[in-house]
């Protein structure tokens, strides 16, 4: 290494060194233009990344805003690009690949995609660098999307792994299939930041296809995890720097008929504690897989151009912005979790835990289980919504399979009575068969918020507009949940409960006008918010007694408050307080502790008991209209209400 701003060369290499490089390289592209795309990869990206010109140039502005002689940046920033960048392998590629597909097939019957999509892609890829940002759910994730990549002869993708996976052996072999990793925490670490940036500009300059997960980490609870903003950020500004003409973002749904990690899951959100990643650990998690779970389906969402979507984003723009990072960015990474979600299937599985979790613990047979599930399949059809198969409501086949597969891997209890084999949720198995209920339940959210919003408006003093005020409703439940779930915008979402009151009833207008907010309700058949709000209400009531308890001592801690909230949760559930045993996670209890912190309720003020009662108070009241839902399901069922 030496100055840039010197005499000597930049690189530091021999003019014998330089040549051979350059040589290598040419051989490369050689080899490249025989064996297919799915060997495009970088040859020397460490050497090739540390020639340029613009690294010399910013390794000599750190030197100088630093203080620090440039020898020491340039070994400093040196080290960074070898413990951040990629070294692909074709060799490995292969042996990683060989790996990925004996595993996949001893874990999964089928891996579903679409080839002409992959095809499509393919030809985006030639003009403009991809971006893939699948959903989260298990560490086969990044394995499914390598295998279909490698399949089809597409080039590997550079994938951001977590610091934590670079342990021996498995790092090395992470690295040289693709993976470059990233560490948790460099908010200071100016160097760091320079490499990492630098390492993207190259990528994209060269159309590497990128891949990292948008959650972050995987779901715990089986919905998308908010988005994180941080990588999306730097690809963003590398394309705002001249990197790239255009970056095209690929939402990518990878969902799985069951998954084996979802007991873990259950577990760390019942209080356990989370595996530390290790040699050891991954033999376990390979071990684990003793039986298959279905199949793994890969969608992908409507593409977006970067430069499509700034352009348009630069319009809402205030002048007085901030410009340290675009406003566009969270807007973008909410479209993206929204696109996601709106191509990932509905599996057989998912729609019978929802049928199941609906009666609480009440056992089910298969005709029962059919008739839970016929509302939920109407919707389905009607909307068009994606599935992995179609299921028939007539076809008793397709949901004892479902079913049987619940129980083999003991999410689910079966008992052989007299006269019918009788099925419920198993014993502490709430939680595992709420994740495969959550990862389509977005799908019936607004169906929900519309039934409770009929009934806290039908609730309100005379005279009042109950169209306005069911909206109102609505939109106050929304805001509740908005750690939750990916609402539409305000206007977008007051059109989409209005679609929901005409869905289920065509004359919910004149009604609503008459005053005849119920008449509206019992279009609702069956009510869905018992099952898909409630636990996410319950969750939440439980955090707010604490908090409410609290008004009166200052000052909350939110580590305390949040172990405080799995013993009373356990207490409210044992007392029949609470009713959900899904409501009782950890993962529920942070988004309550979340949107208490975006409202200032552990802020110290002169009104800090009030808003703290205030808040208990609303989820009480949302809590209770849930349950007189449920007593007007009781007496529909029971015929003593229409």
């Amino acid at each position: 290494w030496a100055d840039p701003d010197g005499p000597a060369q930049a690189d530091g290499r021999s003019l014998a060194e330089s040549v051979g490089l350059h040589a290598w390289l040419a051989l490369e592209r050689a080899e490249r233009a025989l064996r297919g795309s799915r060997y495009k990869v970088p040859k020397f990206p460490h050497e090739t990344l540390t020639d340029r010109k613009s690294f010399s140039k910013g390794v000599a502005n750190l030197a100088r805003t630093s203080g620090v002689p440039y020898e020491e940046v340039a070994r400093r920033t040196q080290r960074y690009v070898r413990e951040i960048a990629a070294t692909h392998s074709p060799y490995v590629i292969d042996l990683v690949t060989g790996g990925i597909t004996w595993l996949l097939r001893k874990a999964y019957v089928g891996l579903v995609y679409d080839e002409i999509e992959l095809g499509a892609l393919y030809t985006m890829s030639q003009q403009y660098p991809l971006v893939f940002l699948p959903s989260h759910k298990s560490n086969f994730d990044h394995l499914v999307l390598q295998y279909v990549l490698y399949e089809n002869g597409l080039p590997p993708n550079h994938t951001a792994g977590g610091i934590n996976m670079n342990f021996f052996p498995v790092g090395p072999f992470l690295r040289r299939s693709g993976v470059f990793f990233i560490r948790r925490e460099f908010r200071d670490n100016q160097p760091y930041k320079f490499v990492l940036r630098q390492y993207l500009d190259y990528l994209l300059e060269r159309r590497f296809p990128l891949e990292w997960f948008i959650e972050g980490g995987r779901s715990r609870s089986g919905k998308m995890r908010p988005p994180r903003y941080g990588l999306l950020a730097y690809v963003v500004e590398s394309y705002q720097r001249g990197a790239a003409d255009d970056v095209i973002l690929i939402p990518t749904s990878i969902a799985y008929d069951q998954i084996q990690d979802v007991g873990g899951y259950a577990a760390e959100a019942s209080g356990g504690g989370k595996d530390r990643e290790s040699f050891g650990w991954l033999l376990r998690a390979i071990r684990s897989v003793q039986r298959r779970y279905g199949a793994v389906h890969v969608r992908f969402g409507a593409p977006i151009s970067l430069r499509t979507y700034l352009a348009e984003a630069a319009d809402d723009v205030p002048e007085d912005a901030d410009d340290t990072r675009s406003p566009a960015i969270p807007k973008l990474a909410f479209e993206l979790s929204v696109r996601i979600n709106e191509v990932t299937p509905i599996t057989p599985i998912s729609l019978v835990t929802l049928a199941l979790l609906s009666e609480e613990d009440r056992s089910l047979t298969v005709d029962e289980t059919i008739d839970r599930l016929r509302p939920y399949l109407e919707i389905v059809a009607r909307r068009d919504l994606p599935m992995t198969e179609k299921l028939d409501a007539t076809n008793r086949g397709q949901v004892a399979a479902a079913l049987e597969e619940l129980v083999l891997h003991g999410v689910v209890s079966r008992f052989d009575g007299a006269t019918d084999v009788v099925y419920r949720v198993g014993p502490q198995q709430h939680l595992a068969a709420a994740y495969y209920r959550n990862t389509i339940i977005h799908f019936f959210v607004n169906v929900a918020i519309t039934e409770v919003a009929l009934l806290a408006a039908d609730a309100r003093e005379r005279p009042v507009d109950l169209a306005h005020a069911a909206v109102d409703e609505a939109l106050a439940i929304r805001d509740l949940l908005k750690f939750e779930f990916f609402f539409s915008p305000r206007e977008e979402f007051e059109r989409e409960i209005r679609f929901e009151l005409s869905d289920h009833d065509v004359d919910w207008r004149d009604h609503l006008a008459a005053g005849e907010a119920r008449k509206v309700l019992t279009g609702f058949d069956p009510f869905f918010s018992p099952t898909v709000l409630r636990p996410f209400i319950e969750a939440y009531r439980v955090v707010a007694d604490l908090i409410e308890n609290a008004a009166f001592q200052g000052t909350i801690d939110q580590d305390q408050l949040r172990k405080d909230a799995m013993a009373l949760g356990k207490q409210y559930l044992l007392q029949g307080k609470i009713r959900s045993a899904e409501s009782v996670s950890n993962v529920l209890f942070d988004s309550a502790i979340d949107l208490a912190a975006n409202r200032g309720l552990f802020d110290v003020g002169p009104d800090m008991v009030e808003r703290r009662k205030g808040f208990a108070a609303e989820i009480r009241r949302i809590s209770s209209l849930i349950d007189s839902i449920s007593a007007i399901a009781v007496g529909r069922e029971a015929g003593v209400l229409e």
